[in-house]
């Protein structure tokens, strides 16, 4: 069974989306461990290595998204989790951009995927099994 770290990032409060998302990944078969609101980036990290986890999946509603993200990977990296999928999604920053441009500069932060606000968590469910399986082949999701 794999096993999913969710929870919203830094300092938002902005709960709701991400305890639904953790019932949807539960049903669909996860392990979810299930931080909450207002958590450090490293507290995610830590989370993932005490549980062996084999995804981070990181909320922002707030807006700052970008902000608490920067350096993610690189914490992922020193804590020994170089391979650990990242997904972040919600409202990620400050007021209206082009998405594409923002799912680009997560992208280029390690994230391995950016999920808009209103995603669909059937999306997200169809991602990670995709993600998953490209994994399991041994390519990045860009190669699969």
């Amino acid at each position: 069974m794999k096993v999913l770290v969710t929870g919203v990032i830094g300092s938002d409060t902005h709960i709701v989306g991400n305890r639904i998302l953790s019932m949807a990944l539960e049903k669909a078969g996860y392990k979810v461990v299930t931080l909450g609101a207002l958590t450090p980036a490293g507290e995610f990290i830590k989370a993932a290595v005490e549980t062996n986890a084999d995804a981070i999946m990181v909320s922002s509603l707030y807006g700052q998204g970008e902000l608490d993200c920067r350096g993610f990977r690189d914490l992922c990296v020193e804590a020994g989790l170089d391979d650990i999928l990242l997904y972040v999604g919600g409202n990620l920053v400050v007021g209206k951009q082009p998405w594409s441009e923002v799912e680009e500069r997560f992208l280029a932060m390690g994230f391995d995927r950016a999920a808009p606000p209103g995603t669909r968590i059937e999306a997200v469910i169809e991602w990670l099994a995709r993600d998953f399986a490209a994994r399991e082949r041994g390519l990045r999701r860009a190669e699969a």
